[in-house]
């Protein structure tokens, strides 16, 4: 069994130890939720002030072209590009996931009604993500498709000659069950259906590969290249609390359609102020209103760690960490938590894991516990999330995401300690962790 030493030796010898340094963690805290949102990097109070009282308290309006903030969604995009296998100029950073999927799931309907007109069915994950099921919920009624929900394992025989779209989350924000991005998106396009992926779970913290080499792109059955993709700046990419999402739009794609939120800033020549709308090119049309410079600017500073990161090896380098982070955490709850009633509902295959592990418990009279568990090591300063079931074979959930940037081996030792201690004495049954906030 691992102990307390080993961990900190393993912390001592890790190369991608001085970018914690980057961070702003507070002290006492081990924070196991960078899946939901990013830690602060240090640099982020300096960048908001400067800002804030440079940009716009003395640039002003001016600050639009003597800042750079008229292009900062491009440039953003093309500091993203690399985290998720997508060239220069095919990425723009702007609002949310939620309404990017809206965009590009929209677009993929309209390809697909002028290109095969019988395909009225878009196929997800039961599981998957909730607004990106209401978005597709909401665009199917509108265009007339029917939205089918399945479970993982019956994905490929839902490919039938009547699906248009196949939309899912990469990594599943319960469980941690990660897909082979590859093999879907051939499977998809092998069964004449496009694919959109959302990247919320996945972008900075697993390897991504959007776009594969040596495929002829127009033959759907042999490319594995991906056709649209969104994710999210807050979370792994530790942009900030509603931090401005990202779009990606394969270049096939790009100029087909427009975009349904046909905005000034997507404009060809916004400052022209034509009475018609004619779209910019390529990934810019999926831009629509005035951006949020002081939210991108804080961005930034999130995607400064992975450009550290590049000189120490990279994702490839994060992607190992995390491996290694969420095996110990596994194995450590499994020898130091027995006979509590925990399970794993994060697969053990690597290639099939994110990075985050998500637990069950055993429910009783008393229900799982699992909410007032967590609550019981928040209080404790580790801070984890739940995820309620819903009384089926969907379990009530205890999260915890490991950010390989700033998490270390004896975070984890510490993580598990509280755990077994808040299970030995039945902390989570006092009244204060039972009670249920609006966010949990």
């Amino acid at each position: 069994m691992p102990t307390l030493q080993d961990c900190q030796q393993r912390d001592a010898a890790d190369p991608l130890r001085p970018l914690r340094d980057l961070f702003s963690i507070p002290a006492g805290v081990i924070y196991l939720d960078g899946n939901s949102l990013g830690v602060m990097p240090k640099a982020a109070a300096a960048r908001a002030a400067e800002v804030v009282t440079q940009e716009w308290g003395q640039g002003l309006i001016r600050s639009w072209n003597t800042a750079g903030w008229f292009n900062l969604p491009q440039r953003l995009g093309n500091r993203i590009a690399p985290l998720i296998g997508a060239d220069q100029d095919e990425v723009v950073v702007t609002d949310s996931t939620s309404i990017n999927l809206f965009k590009v799931l929209s677009a993929a309907l309209s390809i697909t009604a002028q290109d095969s007109p019988s395909r009225r069915v878009v196929v997800s994950e039961r599981s998957n993500f909730p607004t990106d099921l209401y978005i597709a919920e909401g665009l199917c009624k509108e265009r007339g498709f029917t939205l089918q929900l399945v479970e993982p394992q019956e994905i490929a025989g839902a490919l039938t000659g009547d699906v248009a779209v196949l939309v899912l989350t990469h990594v599943n924000y319960r469980t941690g069950a990660m897909h082979d991005m590859p093999t879907v998106t051939a499977a998809a396009h092998a069964a004449g259906a496009l694919m959109v992926w959302d990247l919320a779970h996945s972008a900075g913290a697993v390897p991504v590969t959007l776009k594969t080499s040596g495929t002829d792109f127009a033959s759907f059955g042999s490319s594995k290249s991906a056709d649209f993709a969104v994710g999210c700046g807050y979370k792994y990419l530790n942009g900030g609390p509603g931090a401005p999402a990202f779009v990606w739009v394969h270049p096939q794609h790009a100029n087909r359609f427009w975009q349904p939120l046909s905005g000034w800033w997507g404009h060809a020549s916004p400052f022209a102020f034509t009475a018609d709308y004619q779209p910019a090119p390529g990934i810019s049309r999926y831009l629509c209103g005035t951006q949020p410079i002081v939210s991108m600017s804080l961005l930034a500073c999130g995607l400064e760690g992975f450009e550290a990161a590049d000189k120490l090896g990279g994702m490839a380098a994060l992607r190992a960490k995390s491996l290694a982070l969420t095996d110990l955490f596994i194995q450590l709850v499994e020898e130091r938590c027995q006979g509590y009633g925990l399970g794993l509902a994060t697969p053990r295959d690597h290639a099939q894991r994110g990075s985050q592990v998500c637990l069950t418990r055993e429910h009783s009279a008393e229900g799982s516990g699992a909410f007032a568990i967590v609550q019981a090591l928040i209080a404790r300063g580790v801070i984890g999330d739940f995820r309620a079931g819903d009384g089926g074979a969907h379990k009530d959930i205890l999260r915890f995401g490991f950010t390989p940037l700033y998490i270390g081996f004896e975070d984890v030792w510490n993580a598990v300690e509280h755990l077994r201690q808040v299970l030995e004495t039945a902390q989570w049954k006092m009244p204060e962790f039972n009670q249920k906030h609006a966010v949990t």
